[in-house]
């Protein structure tokens, strides 16, 4: 956790006035803005209008992940950007959400427009059981035939 505080405080040094300017114009829209759940994130991944990006490290992914999910572990997501689409929402998560804010205040400094998984992985693994599953990956795969 403190590599990763670390990593966080040398990007804002880095990016002081793109960071200072975020801060600057936080209100409570941008508060609201900044979160998505479960249900909506499925929605605009099965649409195509958003990809997750799972932040775990490789091992965490490796024993456990969302099939639709990218695996860009918090440390490498720095050199990794040019792995994003600007043109498309980037979602990051991690089990709970702290890990998925601190790669979404990275990206948005970045230019990306990012929202982090406010439910968690742990939580939409709870959510895509059942029916729930089987709707989403039918319309997941039929979005990506069409693509």
């Amino acid at each position: 956790m403190k590599k990763l505080l670390l990593i966080l405080m040398l990007g804002v040094v880095m990016n002081a006035q793109s960071f200072e300017s975020y801060l600057k114009s936080f209100d409570y829209e941008a508060r609201k803005e900044m979160k998505i759940g479960s249900v909506e994130m499925t929605a605009m991944v099965e649409e195509g209008e958003a990809i997750l990006i799972d932040i775990r490290f490789p091992e965490e992914y490796e024993a456990w992940h969302m099939g639709f999910s990218k695996n860009i572990p918090l440390n490498e997501l720095p050199s990794r950007l040019n792995e994003l689409p600007k043109d498309k929402l980037i979602i990051t998560a991690c089990p709970h959400n702290d890990r998925a804010n601190i790669a979404r205040m990275f990206l948005v400094t970045k230019g990306y427009n990012a929202k982090y998984l406010n439910d968690g992985l742990l939580k939409t693994a709870d959510f895509l059981r059942g029916d729930n599953a089987k709707e989403f990956i039918d319309e997941y795969k039929n979005i990506k035939k069409e693509k």
